[in-house]
């Protein structure tokens, strides 16, 4: 087996990282930083920067320039992440005819698969040219609240960029992963991850090298992103206000607004008080105009609380779905760069009653992890001392009569597992049943994803509520989903591995990964 490598495609930086006889370790990429900008250009030339070299030339071509695909990927255009998303672009979005999200940048449109894995190759790079030899296999890592849509989006992306993905796994069950290798510890850990675009909180048992996940919760749609706009917003509307422009209605000065707002954010988990100076950002018939302003801790705290809170009823609810309360873990893991926030750190020490652990690494702990898996998985030894056993995070059903929605897995239900319920028909001598697969947690049909449709056919002549349809869940270790009904009386049975109804058709990524060999030479 070729080198396994692990990955974490994060919504604002990204690493990859490999198991080495010594433990897992980060690769770094092609500039010595262990982590990249999750950010893609294109230039008139004609070239595709990724990484640093894309974020240093944001500001002179912001609308060609792509960040935040996370929040994109597996999305419907009109869905509200992407609808809210949008103003704060600096590129274009449009609606595709199967009502998917595209990425316009300059003359190009692309889908966000596609995006991603531009980032992909640049990490896939990073690996080969550390190893010195070609890498085609790894594991990947997902916000633990991604539902099927995203997860296969996310399969794609790697898949058109040459990696063949062994498995997927959650982010903060990976962050679990690296806190624990070497540690032996014993007991309840939390995994409070606040990265760039999502947020999950996951609660995990380990004993004796098994991570047994308990429960996860969290929000797709919250993330360091959301900070950084309040301050922008806010640098906005004071703008405004004292000199009657607004700075978002240009992409250039939004870009500039944007990489100041994520400068200010950071200085502030260190020091008390920064200073946002924005020479000669508008002009009009007075003269050039210049932003200048000082932001405090206590500013963006006032600013942001909200954010910060809104993590905690998730807190309470993967409490609750664990039967645990708060008393009982013994540790708090603290992953992705929002939760170097003061804030964030004060909020989760109160709510546990302990401080967290603050000596894992937030930015490359889920890489790490990823790597431990990649080790298991490449056989390497890591077999031997680690076992894991994660769930999935939503539940899954079907829609049934009068469009209920009848759950056959419940979510935090360990993976991989199979569930098997009964149903029947409605109407004498019913000869067909629609199976309508559904993902979430609304009762209602309609409030859920729908992630496939299929008809079981040729059901014998019965009158209503005689014959017996067997529905079977399967769900394998990536979270992935296959679905089957049967007919008991005539023994007729239709399966379907859930491809989602939106997203790439598989014809569709191999045109993709064609098209881009025939470019490479």
């Amino acid at each position: 087996m070729s080198r396994v490598i692990g990955i974490d495609l994060g919504t604002t930086f990204s690493c990859v990282a490999h198991l080495s006889p010594e433990g897992p370790k980060v690769i770094p990429n092609l500039e010595g930083m262990a982590t990249t900008p999750s950010m893609v250009c294109f230039t008139s030339a004609g070239e595709i920067l990724v990484g640093n070299l894309a974020a240093r030339q944001a500001l002179a071509n912001p609308e060609k320039t792509i960040f935040a695909i996370k929040r994109l990927i597996g999305n419907k255009y009109s869905s509200p992440a992407v609808q809210e998303a949008r103003p704060r672009l600096t590129y274009g979005l449009s609606e595709a005819p199967n009502g998917d999200v595209l990425i316009r940048a300059g003359d190009r449109t692309i889908t966000p698969q596609e995006a991603s894995s531009h980032i992909l190759v640049y990490l896939k790079r990073c690996a080969e040219s550390f190893f010195g030899e070609p890498v085609t296999e790894c594991v990947i890592t997902v916000p633990a609240h991604f539902d099927d849509h995203q997860r296969q989006a996310t399969k794609d992306a790697a898949r058109i960029a040459g990696l063949d993905v062994l498995r997927v796994i959650n982010e903060p069950t990976a962050a679990s992963l690296a806190y624990g290798l070497n540690r032996n510890p014993d007991g309840v850990v939390a995994v409070y991850d606040f990265g760039g675009g999502t947020f999950d909180i996951t609660l995990l048992e380990i004993s004796g090298g098994v991570f047994h996940v308990l429960a996860t919760a969290g929000d797709n749609f919250l993330g360091g992103d959301d900070f950084d706009q309040r301050i922008i917003d806010r640098l906005r509307a004071d703008f405004l206000s004292k000199h009657g422009i607004d700075l978002g209605s240009n992409p250039y000065n939004l870009q500039r607004l944007k990489e100041a707002a994520e400068r200010a954010k950071r200085d502030l988990s260190f020091t008390a008080i920064t200073e946002v100076n924005l020479p000669f950002i508008a002009a009009d018939a007075s003269g050039s105009k210049h932003l200048q302003t000082a932001i405090t801790r206590a500013n963006l705290e006032e600013w942001t609380r909200d954010l910060v809170e809104r993590t905690l009823p998730l807190m309470d609810k993967a409490l609750h779905e664990s039967g645990l309360t708060a008393n009982k873990v013994a540790e708090i893991l603290l992953v992705g760069g929002q939760s170097r926030m003061p804030l964030v750190r004060k909020k989760v020490g109160e709510f546990f009653g302990k401080d967290p652990n603050t000596q894992i690494n937030p930015d490359e702990s889920v890489a790490l992890g990823a790597a431990i898996q990649s080790g298991v998985l490449e056989g390497n030894g890591a077999k031997d001392i680690v076992l894991l056993l994660d769930v999935t995070s939503l539940s899954l059903g079907i829609e049934t009569e009068n469009g209920e929605f009848e759950k056959i897995i419940d979510k935090n239900t360990t993976i991989p597992c199979r569930k098997t319920k009964s149903f029947t028909t409605v109407d004498d001598n019913q000869r067909r049943v629609r199976i309508h697969v559904l993902q979430g947690e609304g009762s209602r049909a309609l409030e859920n994803t729908s992630l496939a449709m299929f008809d079981l056919v040729g059901i014998m002549d019965a009158a209503a509520g005689v014959p017996r349809i067997d529905v079977t869940f399967e769900i394998d270790a990536d979270g992935m989903v296959r679905v089957s009904a049967r007919d008991v009386l005539s023994g007729r049975e239709q399966k379907v591995s859930v491809h989602p109804s939106s997203g790439l058709s598989p014809q569709q990524v191999e045109n993709i990964i064609e098209r881009e060999k025939k470019k490479a030479h």
